[in-house]
């Protein structure tokens, strides 16, 4: 690393003193040969008036005497010319062989009273030259100085400025050798910090004394793993507490991925399987339900939580399968056994149906012998009381049982239901003309509100009619001070939805949630006067069930009641 940030380095450096050393020559370099250039021009032309004073002044020699010394000591080219051009005395050559110089431009300035100045290459030496000239009485003089002459003052600096960039290069050569082992040290220590952090190793600290750029990062990366250990330390806290929670679970979990490979699962999947299912393996390795695997499936499709039957995970078992979806992709689904509660329940009901069938036989003899008595004269009026007593007591006891016959026949869905395509104005009329008189001992009007004429529902008629008996008797029993019982029936979206509604003093809502439950009363000492059993709604809800369709209650009170249930729709039967 070392090696590369020197390089870095002494590029940059390199670069520096490069454009360093073109910008002196292209500046100082050129505004010291400007200066140079305007220096010399001064100074010649100084030297030009001296020399045209003394041809004005100095009588005692010759002017090609003067023009000798005044050429010799400026270190410059002297010549002299009278007015019309003629070349009369000249430091370096013949003036009888030279040309006519009146058209030379300073020579034209000088002529005309004024110091002309020229840069030009000499026609004579083929040397460039400046050129300066100044008037005197009966011509003008000049001094020419060769520029090559600059060149040689000139010819130092580029030296010096090359010696100059040689040292700062090497004295970069040096800071850059001395600040990569420095710079590459701390970044060193950063790169070793953070393939400890990349390998896991979050206690891993650097620590930084230094405010610069570098230093900030370091800091800035110690801050940062120091919250990700943090961070991490919680969420391994989380999954210790999880991973207790799930395995304490009696229910068997397990997750899979959006490949269907296992995840993770907690220790009743490992009992129930046997064995641990093996991690990053397909489900279908280690459970073969289809059930099960088809609501792992749609739950991680769909996103949507599934529920499923499995009866073949285990062998004799029943389970009770919820799939859910994870945020990530994938599904996790919990198992619950239902064995045991299976077996209480269908224990449950075989009981309660022989029980229920045992006493049909004693209570219908009771009641028989009940009745004989009371059709002989009896002398004794108690005796006729308690006889009365005994038959009404029989006779509830013998609806009682029939209710319950039928609920564990629904419940266990011994009782099979033939579901016809059926008139939903036919089945409203049918519960009408059934109960129209019974509704006329209560003192209460029953009438038709709405039907779906048009509408036919999936439904045994049989099955259909017991429910609305269930629903009519209750709102003949609870509500006849309302005075009127309203059957009707609307479009759903889930088909066609009945009610039987009443105006009587309505149902508290803490009771709504359990009015289908067996053997629930809101009031009871008035249903035991009515001589009901409490399984009326309880039947009408599993017969409801049964025909894949849902039942409720909407009631306030002083109000009124609304008992609902929902058919599905069919297509008329076109026999």
């Amino acid at each position: 690393m070392r090696s590369r940030i020197f390089v870095k380095l002494m590029f940059m450096f390199l670069l520096v003193i490069g454009v360093t050393a073109i910008t002196l020559q292209l500046t100082v370099h050129k505004v010291w040969e400007r200066t140079l250039r305007e220096q010399i021009k001064l100074n010649l032309k100084q030297k030009t008036l001296m020399f045209a004073h003394r041809v004005e002044t100095d009588r005692q020699h010759s002017l090609a005497d003067i023009t000798s010394q005044e050429g010799q000591a400026a270190g410059a080219r002297a010549t002299v010319i009278d007015p019309t051009g003629k070349v009369l005395a000249d430091s370096e050559a013949d003036p009888s062989t030279m040309e006519n110089h009146a058209r030379r431009r300073e020579f034209v300035s000088a002529l005309a009273g004024e110091v002309g100045v020229d840069e030009r290459k000499s026609q004579t030496l083929a040397v460039p030259f400046v050129y300066v000239a100044a008037p005197v009485s009966g011509g003008a003089v000049r001094l020419a100085y060769p520029l090559p002459e600059i060149e040689i003052t000139d010819r130092p600096l580029g030296v010096a400025l090359f010696w100059g960039s040689l040292t700062a290069f090497v004295f970069a050569v040096m800071v850059a050798t001395v600040a990569s082992q420095y710079v590459g040290r701390r970044l060193q220590r950063i790169v070793n910090f953070a393939e400890r952090v990349a390998n896991g190793d979050l206690t891993a600290r650097i620590a930084s004394t230094s405010s610069d750029e570098i230093g900030q990062v370091a800091s800035a990366l110690d801050k940062t793993t120091r919250r990700v250990e943090e961070s991490f330390a919680r969420v391994q806290t989380s999954q210790r507490e999880l991973e207790t929670l799930l395995n304490s679970m009696q229910d068997a979990v397990i997750a899979v991925d959006v490949d269907g490979r296992v995840q993770w699962a907690n220790r009743g999947m490992d009992r129930l399987l046997l064995r641990a299912p093996r991690l990053n393996a397909p489900l279908i390795d280690s459970v073969r339900d289809p059930d099960f695997l088809a609501a792992i499936q749609e739950a991680a499709r769909d996103q949507v939580v599934t529920s499923a039957r499995s009866n073949t995970i285990a062998s004799g078992r029943t389970f009770d399968v919820t799939a859910a979806p994870m945020p990530g992709g994938g599904a996790v689904a919990v198992l619950r056994d239902l064995t045991e509660t299976e077996r209480m329940e269908k224990t449950r009901r075989d009981f309660i149906a022989n029980v229920s069938h045992e006493l049909r036989t004693p209570l219908t003899s009771i009641q028989g012998y009940t009745e004989t008595l009371l059709d002989s004269p009896l002398e004794d009026k108690h005796v006729r009381d308690f006889l009365e007593i005994i038959r009404k007591n029989a006779a509830r006891m013998s609806r009682l049982t029939e209710d319950l016959l039928t609920l564990a026949r629904v419940e266990s869905g011994e009782q099979r239901f033939d579901a016809q395509p059926a008139s939903v104005e036919e089945l409203l009329h049918d519960a009408l003309e059934s109960f129209r008189e019974v509704a006329r001992s209560y003192g209460v009007e029953l009438v038709i509100e709405n039907s779906v004429p048009a509408s036919h529902v999936n439904a045994d008629r049989e099955a259909i009619h017991q429910i609305f008996s269930n629903l009519i008797e209750n709102a003949l029993k609870y509500a006849a001070s309302g005075k009127k019982v309203i059957l009707g029936a609307r479009a759903a979206a889930s088909g066609v939805e009945f009610y039987v509604r009443d105006f009587g003093p309505g149902i508290s809502s803490e009771h709504l949630p359990r009015l289908f439950e067996r053997f629930y009363r809101v009031d009871k000492a008035r249903s035991r006067e009515s001589g009901g059993t409490g399984l009326g709604l309880a039947i009408a809800k599993h017969i409801v069930l049964a025909h894949e369709g849902t039942i409720r209650a909407e009631s306030e009170l002083n109000h009124g009641s609304t008992f609902l249930f929902t058919l599905t729709a069919s297509e008329p039967d076109s026999a």
